[in-house]
């Protein structure tokens, strides 16, 4: 009896035959891509879920009293009871990230395309932002305040120096970055040098400087909350540090938990908001947005 290969059946398919497979190609790949959204959301939930359970088990089997470790249970109670004042403290965190971070994007981008223009400035100047990066902030946040005698300023300027760098850094590489071929293209072109900044080296920069401020966030609020430890000072206008400290001294541990969940609650809506902005600038155009089928 003959044997009849693979090859020979594939050509034998009829034209339905191939858009039957087709079909089911398709219908896997879109079952594979609502499982892949799918896991995205619901296993760090999964994650989250068990983590609260495995806290709420250990302080439970140990009988560790709350003023040492208290239960997500009595975390949640307390701050849904001190709401208000944790709203309070939030605004006033969040206000100075905010500002922190868009003096952040407008000075770092800014003199990163002054790098660009001039190349003396960059080779002066560029070492001396390397030093303020790599300098702990809390070294130099005691002296910010002494020299500095508006409170809310001082705040601002620790935090700004955190996230300044990471736009600067990423923008001035991206602007370094451009395609050799197209600045070819550019010069044969006999374009000017603000023609070739705004037609090929911003756009070219774009996704090098949306990762720098996708980083920015999460150091202004760094920034914010380490600079207001270091300040040390509470009363109207106090921040989520301030009340981290200030229920340590009293041993409202919950509280404390309380405000280091909102913290860390806000470090993830910034970083989810800058990523969307990434995707509305990118998704478009860039690889690194671009969804293609697996």
């Amino acid at each position: 009896m003959a044997v009849i290969s693979s090859d020979e059946r594939t050509r034998h398919l009829s034209p339905s035959d191939d858009a039957h497979v087709v079909d089911l190609e398709e219908r896997a790949l879109a079952r594979r891509q609502r499982l892949d959204k799918l896991g995205t959301w619901l296993l760090p939930l999964i994650m989250i879920a068990l983590g609260l359970i495995i806290w709420d088990v250990i302080v439970k089997v140990n009988e560790i009293p709350h003023y040492i470790l208290p239960g997500p249970g009595r975390v949640w109670a307390t701050l849904t009871a001190d709401w208000r004042l944790m709203l309070d403290a939030l605004s006033i965190t969040l206000a100075i990230t905010g500002m922190a971070l868009l003096a952040a994007v407008i000075g770092g981008a800014g003199l990163a395309i002054l790098f660009k223009l001039l190349r003396v400035i960059e080779m002066s100047l560029y070492p001396y932002a390397v030093i303020l990066q790599v300098t702990p902030i809390v070294a130099i946040a005691p002296l910010i305040f002494i020299y500095v005698e508006e409170r809310l300023i001082g705040l601002l300027i620790c935090a700004w120096l955190v996230a300044f760098f990471p736009v600067l850094s990423n923008t001035t590489l991206g602007l370094n970055s451009v395609d050799h071929n197209l600045r070819d293209l550019f010069k044969i072109y006999r374009a000017s040098r603000w023609q070739r900044l705004i037609h090929l080296e911003l756009p070219s920069a774009l996704p090098y400087f949306l990762g720098g401020l996708r980083i920015a966030g999460g150091l202004a609020l760094i920034g914010a909350v380490v600079a207001e430890y270091v300040a040390g000072t509470g009363g109207i206008g106090s921040g989520l540090a301030f009340t981290i400290l200030e229920a340590g001294y009293r041993l409202n541990i919950p509280r404390m938990f309380a405000a280091l969940i909102l913290i860390a609650a806000t470090g993830i809506v910034i970083y989810a908001l800058s990523s969307f902005v990434s995707w509305l600038l990118l998704h478009k155009w860039h690889e690194s947005a671009v969804k293609r089928e697996q």
